[in-house]
């Protein structure tokens, strides 16, 4: 490995040879103790739905608290997927622990709840900060609704698809 200090510039450059013999350069190494990127604190409010149920979802500056129904993330959702599931938004932003969050979730099952709040926080990143948050939230597909709600049954058989047994005679 190779190194060259220009000492005409503050920017440090050095060159590197990976294993296939091919030399790249990094202008500056990012450091160990660089600060979390700056966002906007600012308060947001969304609405997010899954299935059936909605969220409203309200993020304020704050500590990392989770408020759903009144009762805390672990207590309302006990599985951690869906623990991961709600904190994606902030995972992506590289924003955990900077928002407390206070969201009603009504309707629908456990997961759909889970995609509700976590498509909510994702609008409310997205509104706070639009021309720092919106492209990672897109790219990661949070801001999509997930469209997919239950088929109905038809007429003649015994759920939307599902047919009563064939008899020949």
């Amino acid at each position: 490995m190779a190194e060259t200090t220009d000492t005409n510039t503050e920017v440090e450059e050095t060159y590197e040879v990976n294993e296939q013999g091919v030399a790249y350069s990094s202008e500056s190494a990012p450091s160990a103790d660089a600060p979390a990127r700056p966002a906007t604190i600012a308060p947001g409010a969304a609405t997010g739905r899954r299935k059936e149920a909605v969220a409203r979802v309200r993020i304020v500056p704050g500590t990392g608290v989770w408020t759903v129904n009144g009762r805390t993330l672990d207590s309302y959702f006990p599985n951690k997927l869906h623990q991961q599931v709600v904190n994606e938004p902030f995972a992506a932003l590289q924003l955990e622990g900077r928002f407390d969050v206070i969201a009603r979730i009504h309707g629908g099952g456990i997961t759909g709840q889970a995609g509700a709040l976590r498509l909510g926080v994702s609008r409310c990143l997205n509104a706070i900060d639009v021309d720092a948050n919106r492209p990672t939230l897109k790219k990661a597909g949070l801001l999509t609704r997930d469209a997919r709600v239950i088929e109905r049954k038809k007429a003649g058989l015994k759920k939307a698809r599902k047919a009563p047994q064939f008899s020949k005679r």
